[in-house]
């Protein structure tokens, strides 16, 4: 279980054109790391969309944005191309990043049982550690409620 002020798990992930993120390669900036289910689906377009809108004050604030799913590289450059989304999408077709930060989770729908993303966002400092967990999103309001957080968080 991870928690606040503890190490964040380093990550090594292929971006949507396929050139290798790495958290230990972004030490010394803030990091907003999130995890959605699938490209093109509703949600998860207006999280991206929200996300890409946000982009100038993360930027005043120094965080890089990073959205992870299962999805394929060439699944997030037609995502990126058809939504217009200005963030990095990161693959995690192996669930591995997505296991460990407890994102990949049992889910159900109609009675049936399945492991899916669990809609989660992670806030890391500028060295590596968890700074703020939200292990159950809301699309609405989400991305103004992770900048108020940074802003407080920064002083």
């Amino acid at each position: 279980m991870l928690d606040v002020g503890g190490k964040a798990p380093d990550f090594s992930l292929p971006d949507q054109n396929e050139k290798t993120v790495t958290l230990s390669g972004l030490q010394g900036r803030w990091v907003v790391l999130y995890f959605y289910p699938k490209d093109n689906t509703p949600g998860c377009t207006t999280e991206a969309c929200d996300f890409t809108a946000g982009l100038g004050e993360f930027s005043r604030l120094d965080a890089e944005i990073l959205g992870v799913s299962p999805d394929s590289a060439k699944s997030h450059r037609g995502f990126i191309s058809k939504q217009n989304i200005g963030i990095t999408l990161l693959s995690d077709p192996d669930h591995k990043v997505l296991e460990s930060y407890g994102a990949w989770q049992k889910k159900s729908m109609y009675g049936r049982e399945y492991m899916g993303v669990a809609r989660s966002t992670f806030l890391i400092d500028p060295q590596g550690r968890l700074a703020h967990l939200w292990p159950k999103v809301k699309v609405k309001g989400h991305v103004e409620e992770v900048q108020k957080k940074l802003a407080e968080l920064k002083g």
